[in-house]
């Protein structure tokens, strides 16, 4: 396949062509951002530079990502319109009943009704977009997302012997389940003495912990980090032994492979396209409601304590085991495969150096 570059919106000051270390060429463009990193629908609007942009890369093929993006819906209409091949990622679950989701899957089923492929993060993410956006299944794949592995490495000198660690790191909003995170922590610190929690991540909720912690007098057991930088992940979870997923819905849930990786022990909820993410000996599954939950953690905590007895609950076990299961390699050959697929190549370049 030829070139890759990637168009998004301003960020701040940063806008206009920019060149990241690797080589990669991103278009930052000038619009005007109104909710949660999401520009001003405009229809046609962008129409002049996404052409300008496309004719001047000479692009064969547009992928898109994110069903709530309007940058994204716009590109891949114009792009269509162009006689471009389109692809879009949808990266979330969504519900068929309330006013968002109807206008969202009613956009998203106009946008997707003359697209080539789209590819979902899980099966169920698959099911859902195939129901919601009426398509063809066999014109929809499910790949997941990838890590770094190697850059997630464990340290179990980081983590503090004197206590059991659990690490919460999430957006604080209601989808994340802050509402159950709030009920389980106090309950977890009366029952375990020797538990702390260390929580990182930002968001229009964090106030409901900050009254918890408050209110149940648990500042020296509860840490709020605030918002973590990417490059700071790996930092964070290496402090703690047990990872804690309290999400409400997710299609896919990169935060607890992340932690598998670092040889955490991992708490969720069993929502969405989570029961497919990892082996049932790294994880412990709750339903979301606050006693299930409890016993999860309480399960995974009576587990922290004995894990050194249990080979294959060794860090460094769980982390050859994560990496190898999401390869950015083996995302990039089955990405290739599907654009491909829609270009009608059958010579499979990536492929064949992979395997020479």
């Amino acid at each position: 396949m030829g070139g890759v570059i990637i168009i998004t919106h301003a960020y701040g000051e940063r806008t206009g062509i920019r060149y990241i270390s690797t080589g990669l060429k991103v278009y930052y463009v000038p619009g005007l951002v109104i909710y949660n990193q999401a520009t001003l629908p405009t229809v046609f609007g962008n129409f002049p530079i996404f052409r300008q942009i496309l004719i001047r890369e000479q692009i064969h093929l547009v992928h898109g990502h994110g069903s709530l993006s309007p940058f994204c819906h716009e590109a891949i209409f114009h792009a269509r319109a162009m006689g471009l091949k389109t692809c879009l990622t949808d990266h979330s679950l969504f519900g068929f009943a309330d006013t968002g989701s109807i206008l969202t899957n009613k956009l998203l089923k106009f946008t997707l009704s003359d697209i080539d492929h789209v590819i979902c993060v899980s099966h169920t993410s698959k099911e859902n977009t195939v129901l919601r956006a009426a398509l063809n299944p066999l014109n929809v794949s499910a790949i997941p997302n990838a890590i770094v592995g190697s850059r997630l490495q464990p340290d179990p000198a980081a983590a503090d012997p004197s206590c059991i660690t659990i690490v919460v790191l999430s957006r604080l909003v209601y989808r994340k389940g802050l509402d159950l995170l709030v009920a389980t922590i106090p309950r977890i610190c009366r029952r375990y003495p020797h538990v702390k929690f260390i929580i990182g991540g930002d968001g229009p909720r964090r106030i409901d912990l900050e009254q918890m912690r408050e209110s149940h007098v648990l500042q020296d057991r509860v840490q709020l980090l605030g918002e973590v930088k990417a490059s700071d992940v790996r930092k964070v979870l290496v402090r703690g032994n047990i990872f804690l997923n309290t999400s409400l819905t997710e299609a896919f849930c990169i935060g607890i492979v992340e932690a598998a990786c670092c040889g955490l022990l991992v708490v969720t909820t069993r929502v969405g396209g989570v029961p497919e993410v990892l082996p049932e000996h790294m994880i412990n599954f709750a339903v979301p409601e606050e006693d299930d939950l409890v016993q999860a953690v309480s399960r995974a905590i009576e587990t922290a304590h004995t894990r050194d007895q249990r080979p294959e609950l060794d860090p460094m076990a769980l982390h050859e085991t994560v990496k190898r299961m999401y390869s950015w390699m083996d995302v990039a050959v089955r990405t290739e495969r599907v654009y491909l697929s829609i270009m009608d190549l059958e010579s499979p370049p990536l492929i064949e150096r992979l395997r020479r």
